[in-house]
């Protein structure tokens, strides 16, 4: 038996009668070929192996265990993985092994593995330890049939099956985005009479926050408020991240201010998230009042988070307190990135500053900052430019200096109708290039 590990299904004729049970028992029992629900299957796990034992004289198939001595395979890939399972593995772990390396991927796709178990189950008595063995293995080897193996394990007595498998199980579905068999798990450890624990719920909270399903997120939110389990920052972050994505903003934030209270704080992401909807709906007093939030709370605030703050300003028309905000930043030491300083530019255009945002450019390209002005920002100082009319002669003026820097005076600038204060301002600018 330790040599055999491939389970051959040989066809004999059958009525259409026991071929219709036949039918009937896989799509009762086996997930792969029925398409029932996973509480329908498992309903009874002493039923399903009565069932299984009952029928199977009827069932007219016979199975094979077929020699996967190395000697005799041809495959070297199938030959490398059988070498390399662990040394202390149980016999009867390794006859399950090779049998499940050497399937075919047509026997992978039918009902033959899932009968495969149940035949292992009959012959070789694994205890629980020996389950857990193979899941290792298969998780190890990110095998295609890890799941169909762990989704079976859990109908057979043999594996003592408890909620933190189905929890685990549970979670694996949710980390792949895989809702439906999620829930399909859930509701079958339900009809084996477990209850969900705050792991679990935890889990599903997530999962649900996650696909964007604020109802389920609810009221797995609120399951775990009643059965009085500890909340912690992941399950207040992810109950908040539901609301954001729905785009409930106000219930999200009131969710924080609720964990504020018991001294539980959410992620930076969580934060960062509501300030970025804030943000992108022009709502600069949401995004103000997170924005200080995050500071109570010790979060220290980056130039991309003040970048999302000037935003809300610049959205919201509140192109002052946007030049505030960077000013701010600016002397709190923190370095402005491209997308603050088209932001500031794009304020100083709508209250036509074209003066204060030439300083400004000044200011970054030298005082220690050595800050060149990105591509976004210099696209709408051509925009402002070319809005003014002058910028083939601020183009004409900067190309001449390059060429020519030495026969080409800053002042020369002068001669723009953009007043006399701008051309001060764009004239300094000018020089500053230059010396850079």
């Amino acid at each position: 038996m330790g040599c055999c590990s491939l389970l051959l299904v040989k066809s004999i004729p059958v009525s259409s009668t026991t071929e219709h049970r036949f039918q009937n028992l896989l799509s009762k029992h086996h997930p792969i070929a029925g398409s029932r629900t996973c509480s329908d299957r498992r309903t009874s796990r002493s039923n399903c192996r009565s069932l299984l034992s009952d029928d199977a004289s009827t069932i007219a198939t016979k199975y094979k265990w077929i020699d996967t001595n190395p000697n005799r395979l041809s495959d070297e890939r199938q030959i490398e993985a059988i070498s390399r399972l662990p040394y202390k593995m149980t016999n009867r772990c390794k006859a399950l092994m090779k049998q499940i390396i050497c399937s075919s991927p047509e026997n992978s796709a039918s009902s033959v593995v899932p009968l495969m178990l149940t035949a292992w189950v009959k012959s070789a008595k694994p205890r629980r330890s020996d389950w857990l063995m193979v899941l290792k293995e298969l998780s190890r080897m990110n095998h295609p049939l890890y799941l169909e193996v762990a989704e079976h394990a859990l109908s057979e007595e043999t594996f003592e099956a408890g909620v933190r498998d189905y929890t685990k199980l549970i979670h694996f579905y949710a980390r792949r985005d895989q809702l439906r068999e999620a829930e399909r798990t859930l509701e079958s450890m339900k009809s084996d009479g477990f209850v969900c624990d705050q792991v679990l719920l935890t889990s599903l909270l997530h999962m649900y926050s996650k696909n964007g399903n604020l109802r389920r997120a609810e009221a797995a939110f609120g399951e775990m408020k009643a059965l009085g389990v500890p909340l912690d920052r992941r399950s207040y972050g992810a109950m908040a991240m539901a609301h954001v994505r729905a785009g409930k903003l106000s219930d999200g934030e009131a969710l924080l201010r609720e964990a504020e209270a018991l001294e539980i704080y959410a992620g930076k992401e969580v934060y960062k998230a509501l300030l970025r909807a804030y943000s992108m709906r022009g709502d600069s007093r949401g995004a103000q009042r997170i924005f200080d939030s995050m500071q109570v709370v010790g979060i220290v605030p980056d130039a991309k988070i003040c970048g999302l703050l000037m935003n809300a300003f610049v959205e919201s028309g509140e192109t002052r307190e946007a030049r505030i905000a960077f000013g701010n930043m600016m002397r709190a030491g923190i370095e402005p990135n491209e997308k603050c300083v088209a932001l500031v530019l794009s304020a100083c255009r709508k209250e036509e500053k074209l003066s204060e945002a030439l300083d400004l450019l000044v200011r970054l390209e030298g005082d220690g900052f050595g800050l060149a002005i990105g591509e976004e920002a210099s696209n709408l100082l051509a925009k402002w430019f070319r809005e003014m009319g002058v910028l083939k002669e601020v183009e004409h003026v900067l190309s001449e200096s390059l060429r020519h820097p030495f026969e080409s005076s800053p002042e020369d600038v002068f001669g723009l109708p953009i007043g006399e204060e701008a051309s001060n301002s764009l004239a300094k600018w000018f020089r500053g290039r230059w010396e850079f």
